[in-house]
């Protein structure tokens, strides 16, 4: 990995969040200035993306990694922890170990560097901005199959606490791994779409989770899903 300083790239300031009508404030931070500057060149096309210079609670923190080190991960917890940003990560490689960590960061969007096409990162973004999660099919399944090991590892064990979903939950979580948004959970539950953000709020508050995307990797874990 190239060991350069951190930077990012800033245009014209936004207030407030993403909404009907508003553009998505989006702070890119990269190793290197070539990858910085290729991602924000890609995002400065697009209207419903504003440029911002610093990460904060209404930001989209755009995180571009060739490979996860221990350093990567600290930036990732302190951009999402200390600086409350939502995270999206562009990254060369995951390995087995690191994937379940990048989720417990609290990052719910992760693109793939060979698939960072304009479109992709966008799309991304803007699911980051909702609290969607977003991840590639191939990293969904490697997730599910870690968290299911690690679930049967922990099975029979003593004092292995359980999370109490109840069937509502499950039913959106499940939809929720599977790849859909909220409009999609709402028509194929026969819910509002409000009634799908209720719940899934309700749930990641009250289980101290930090996005969907997290949401899904403990409900997988306790084998619920």
């Amino acid at each position: 990995m190239l060991s350069s300083p951190r930077t990012t790239h800033s245009g014209a300031t936004a207030t407030g969040a993403a909404g009907p009508g508003r553009r998505t404030p989006v702070a890119v931070t990269a190793s290197d200035p070539l990858s910085r500057e290729g991602a924000v060149s890609q995002l400065r096309r697009h209207p419903e993306i504003e440029l911002r210079e610093e990460t904060g609670p209404d930001t989209v923190a755009l995180l571009i990694e060739d490979t996860l080190d221990e350093a990567a991960l600290t930036r990732l917890r302190r951009t999402v922890r200390s600086e409350g940003a939502r995270a999206v990560l562009v990254v060369g490689t995951i390995r087995e170990n690191e994937l379940l960590d990048v989720i417990e960061c609290g990052v719910g969007a992760i693109v793939w560097r060979r698939e960072a096409t304009p479109y992709r990162l966008v799309q991304a973004v803007l699911a980051a901005a909702r609290g969607d999660g977003d991840l590639p099919s191939d990293l969904l399944g490697r997730l599910i199959s870690q968290v299911g090991t690690l679930h049967r590892g922990a099975a029979g064990r003593p004092g292995t606490p359980s999370l109490g979903l109840t069937s509502r939950e499950v039913d959106v979580l499940r939809l929720v791994a599977e790849g859909l948004d909220t409009g999609e959970i709402a028509s194929k539950l026969s819910y509002s779409e409000r009634t799908v953000k209720n719940v899934m709020h309700g749930l990641t508050t009250r289980l101290h989770l930090r996005n969907r995307a997290h949401a899904v990797a403990y409900a997988l874990r306790e084998g619920y899903l």
